[in-house]
């Protein structure tokens, strides 16, 4: 065990005796690297260099020892270290071969200059004129360089000779091969040992280190276990002993700088006291100049401070006075209904109270006390707007629409908005609907009261009392009526005007405060100086009962110190309303005789919604008008009196409400429907009630009718007559002549003449009267549209079931419907389908284009009307058929001719003839006729077929002809037939 520790030692020897290695120091080609200056401006310049290149001998790493260069410069100048860098290229390995650099081997003969190597052999020499950007650098600029350098030569030199340069150690030296000896014995070592976290704790490295297995606790190995545990010991001191051995070669290779740093302790505690006998003297120094220089003028900023206390205490002194007179003056103006300058000033108050005399004990319950009397003027503001409102709504409706106390409505709102109070438009709104209520009511008892019809005492409610009145009484208050309620609009609009200023005042003001503010902020910028006075947002000056402005305890004390101009506030001793006095720097709002600060105002957000409700507001007291309105219209629609009523008033009445409803929406620039809703609903009952008795009317007229040709009055003649200029409407009755006109006994319309019945004259001015409607009520046009073609379709289904279903037979007790009757009724239908184009268009006139699809219905009549005419010719045709057929079946030729059947033809033709020739023109009566001839033809020629008679010039083909000629003749002596074609020649069938 003792035997590796003399082995260490004597490797420690030897080392000792060794000459130390010169890998510390640089070698002979490399240069120690150039310090920096002091001030650490100048750095080391540092060349790329190619580490794979170069291959470097191992060699010890030993620490930078030099004593003037410390390790932390090489942070500072970021320069190549001599110590360690010596394994890698810098700056200090660099070599140049000057003469390898002048000789260009290219050239034929040696340059006189180098610069011709690069640039050619025409380079020319010039002079180079000095730059005006770089200075005139002389020897004098090196001075503190040399200086400053002197010394650490000096030092670098003697290190040298301290450590040898590299070159002089020789490759086989016995450091080196000391150095190699000692790390192979270190590799002999485990790994285990050199790792960072080696711990005998483990019990895994405890296993390692002690293989316990190998031991066995039986005894018969107990002499092996213990040869074992023998060497394992050897082994474990033999890794301990090299470990030592490197430790003391490693101590030893760096004795000398531990001897250095001893050196250097005590020149350095040689420095030490020379700097604490600097600080002393700096201190004696430093005590002089203050007892000299600043004890006396920084006495004298005491007292200026002192005196700036004393100053501002008198201040705050003067300003708790002013704050003290509070109270009294809210009181004084609440008093004079100042409701904007009692909350301002109290504003004014608490704000001082929080920034300037906070902390005052007298004052500690002002702040609560202010909060109070804020409240009071909270709930004294809205009760005096509900007086106001109610005051100005409930007075009586005279040609006055001024607007009531102009100022005070002015000095209310601006309190209500600067309280945020935006809900007052709401007490506004229910004060004027219960003033809506009393109008009307004020309205019927004004009436009533010059009615001596009416007992009050009897009939005790309103609306009884309305539905006695004759039409033109209730007219004559319903127009009362409507124009109090306009008078009423007028008023309110009025009055939400001014309250509509305000606001737009108020947010216009608030605009201006803005850009002011701006502008201000913009100069202050470049303009601001410590000098200034700190600004305050209490500048506002409120006039105390002892004439002492707030505003002036802040002004004052400033004047006083700095002598500064006065503000508009220092000045006033007025003793005047606080609403008079404008200020231009603050942010305040000057409107109406009241001073409003911005931070307690609405938003503009919140001002605009109370411009919009004000409009709604106004749109409001319209609706309000109108549902009064339209229950004063109900009360009397209630027993259907307004169903009752003529064309005539019911026009009067719908002419009177459009122009209310056109007057209040001019008013409120907005569309209302409930009154004309209410209207439209009265105006369908009225056509209701107007269709249904026309159209009983008509089917009276009907029912009664007898089917005779009626005589024309003048009157209906020229209703007629003004049809076809162009007026759809009834004309007015003309007074009685001297000499009255004949009734006629056509209707003359367009130059061709009807015979008609009563009922149909009848039925021209009730269409008429549909189409006076229509021009006097244009809202119930399609709605009377449809009422009108219904009445058109009941009579032409009326007629067609009374004429062609033989309904008159029993209503009227006619004994048969001749042909007269039926050629009379063909002629009304005309008539009427004459006339359904002209109210088309008419009505076609009223509608708008997206109602012209309802004009179909008007398609629908005429075509009903065109086949029921067409139905009846063909009852004529089917009429006198039955008789050809009944006849003609018996005819037999044989003399005495002309037949007696066609005898009985001829007549009967003749009657028809007569019966139609006066009532259906001549084109129809001839229509008629040939139809009425082709079936005549085919049952002659059905009969001829029969009895074998033929056109073969015989006996009795010459009979037939006969009587062919004699029923020609007949026809043709007929009025209006002279001329028919009756083609006769076609009852003979044809030769094949």
């Amino acid at each position: 065990m003792r035997q590796p520790v003399g082995r260490g030692a004597a490797v420690f020897v030897t080392t000792a005796s060794t000459p130390r290695q010169p890998h510390a120091m640089a070698t002979s080609h490399s240069s120690p690297p150039v310090p920096r200056p002091s001030d650490g401006s100048d750095a080391v310049f540092r060349k790329e260099r190619d580490s794979a290149s170069r291959q470097y001998k191992l060699a010890r790493s030993l620490p930078d020892v030099c004593p003037m260069e410390p390790t932390e410069l090489r942070g500072l100048c970021e320069g190549p270290s001599v110590v360690a860098d010596q394994h890698r290229w810098t700056v200090y390995n660099s070599k140049v071969n000057l003469p390898a650099a002048l000789n260009d081997p290219r050239l034929a003969k040696r340059e006189s200059d180098f610069f011709t190597k690069s640039w050619g052999l025409d380079f020319v020499e010039t002079e180079v004129l000095p730059s005006i950007y770089l200075p005139n650098i002389t020897e004098e600029h090196f001075t503190a360089y040399l200086q400053e350098m002197t010394q650490r030569e000096k030092t670098h030199e003697s290190c040298k000779k301290i450590y040898p340069s590299k070159d002089e150690v020789t490759p086989g030296s016995s450091l080196t091969t000391n150095h190699d000896k000692s790390r192979a014995e270190l590799e002999q070592v485990p790994k285990i040992f050199m790792r960072p976290d080696f711990a005998l704790d483990d019990s895994a490295t405890f296993n390692a280190v002690l293989p316990w297995t190998h031991f066995s606790v039986t005894g018969g190995k107990a002499n092996r276990d213990i040869a074992s545990s023998r060497l394992l010991q050897e082994k474990l001191s033999h890794y301990l002993d090299v470990v030592e051995v490197s430790i003391a070669h490693q101590i030893s290779l760096r004795s000398e700088a531990f001897f250095h740093a001893m050196s250097s302790q005590h020149e350095l505690q040689d420095r030490l006291c020379e700097t604490a006998w600097a600080v002393a003297v700096l201190r004696e120094r430093t005590a002089a100049m203050e007892r000299v220089m600043v004890e006396g003028p920084l006495q004298a900023l005491r007292l200026g401070l002192a005196r700036n206390n004393c100053a501002k205490l008198h201040s705050k002194l003067k300003l708790m006075a002013a704050v003290h007179q509070t109270q009294p003056t809210v009181q004084l103006l609440l008093s004079t209904s100042e409701f904007v300058g009692a909350l301002e000033l109290i504003t004014t108050t608490q704000e001082v109270l929080q920034q300037e005399l906070q902390g005052v004990h007298s004052f500690r319950h002002l702040g609560s006390q202010l909060c109070e009397m804020e409240k009071l003027i909270d709930k004294m503001m809205i009760a005096d707007f509900t007086t106001y409102a109610r005051s100005d709504l409930g007075r009586p409706l005279e040609e006055d629409i001024q607007v009531l106390e102009r100022d005070r409505l002015q000095s209310l709102v601006f309190g209500l908005l600067r309280q945020r109070k935006l809900d007052f438009l709401d007490i506004y709104d229910e004060e004027m609907i219960q003033a809506a209520k009393g109008i009307v009511k004020q309205c019927v008892v004004n009436m009533v009261s010059h009615i001596e019809e009416i007992d009050t005492e009897v009939v005790v409610k309103l609306a009884d009392q309305m539905r006695l009145m004759t039409f033109p009484q209730w007219f004559d208050l319903l127009k009362s009526v409507f124009s109090s309620f306009i008078l009423f609009l007028k008023r309110i609009k009025a009055t939400l005007s001014v309250i509509r200023n305000v606001v737009l005042e108020v947010m216009d003001g608030n605009q201006r405060i803005r850009l002011a503010e701006a502008a201000a902020a913009a100069v202050g910028v470049g303009r601001a100086s410590p000098e200034a006075p700190p600004s305050r947002d209490s500048e506002l000056a409120y006039l105390t009962h002892e004439g002492m402005f707030i505003s002036d305890a802040f002004s004052e004390p400033d004047q006083q110190l700095g002598g500064a101009t006065p503000g508009p506030d220092s000045a006033s001793g007025t003793t005047e309303s606080s609403s008079s006095r404008e200020q231009a720097t603050p942010p305040l709002v000057r409107a109406s005789g009241a001073v409003v600060n911005e931070d307690m105002m609405p938003t503009d957000l919140e001002l605009g919604r109370v411009a919009n409700n004000i409009q709604e507001l106004l749109c409001t007291a319209s609706d309000a008008s109108h549902d009064r309105c339209v229950k004063f219209l109900m009360a009397r629609a209630k027993d259907g009196s307004l169903e009752r009523l003529s064309s005539s008033e019911f026009v009067c009445l719908s002419q009177e409400v459009e122009n209310f409803v056109r007057e209040t929406e001019q008013l409120c620039q907005r569309r209302s429907m409930s009154l004309r809703g209410a209207l439209q609903s009265q105006a369908n009952r009225f056509v209701h009630r107007f269709h249904e008795e026309r159209k009983t009317k008509l089917s009276l007229l009907l029912d009664n009718e007898r089917w005779k040709q009626a005589e024309v009055p003048t009157e209906f003649q020229d209703l007629v007559d003004s049809i076809a200029d162009g007026r759809i409407t009834l004309p007015e009755k003309k007074p009685a002549g001297p000499e009255e006109r004949k009734p006629s006994e056509y209707l003359c319309v367009d130059g061709q003449k009807y015979a008609v019945v009563g009922t149909v004259l009848l039925l021209i001015r009730i269409f008429l009267e549909y189409c006076q409607c229509v021009n006097d009520i244009p809202s119930i046009t399609t709605d009377m549209l449809t009422r009108l073609t219904d009445l058109l379709k009941h009579f032409n289904s009326r007629t067609c079931q009374l004429v062609l279903g033989a309904g008159a037979l029993q209503v009227v007790g006619l004994k048969t419907i001749t042909t007269k009757n039926l050629a009379l009724a063909s002629r009304c239908l005309q008539l009427v389908l004459h006339y359904i184009p002209i109210i088309r268009a008419h009505f076609e006139t009223k509608l708008q284009p997206k109602q012209y699809n309802i004009l179909r219905h008007f398609d629908h009549i005429t075509k009903d009307y065109s086949d029921h005419i067409a139905e009846i010719l063909a009852k004529l045709v089917a009429i006198m058929d039955s008789l050809f057929e009944k006849a003609l079946s018996k005819y037999e030729v044989k003399a005495p001719m002309p037949s007696g059947c066609f005898r009985t033809l001829c007549k009967q033709l003749g009657k028809m003839h007569e019966a139609i020739s006066d009532l259906l023109p001549e084109e129809q009566t001839q229509m008629l006729f040939l139809r009425i001839n082709a079936s005549f033809k085919l049952h002659l020629k059905r009969q001829l077929a029969r009895l074998n008679v033929s056109n073969d010039g015989g006996p009795q083909h010459g009979l037939v002809m006969v009587d062919i000629a004699f029923y020609t003749g007949n026809v043709q002596a007929l009025k209006s037939l002279e001329k028919l074609d009756l083609n006769l020649a076609e009852i003979w069938e044809q030769k094949r």
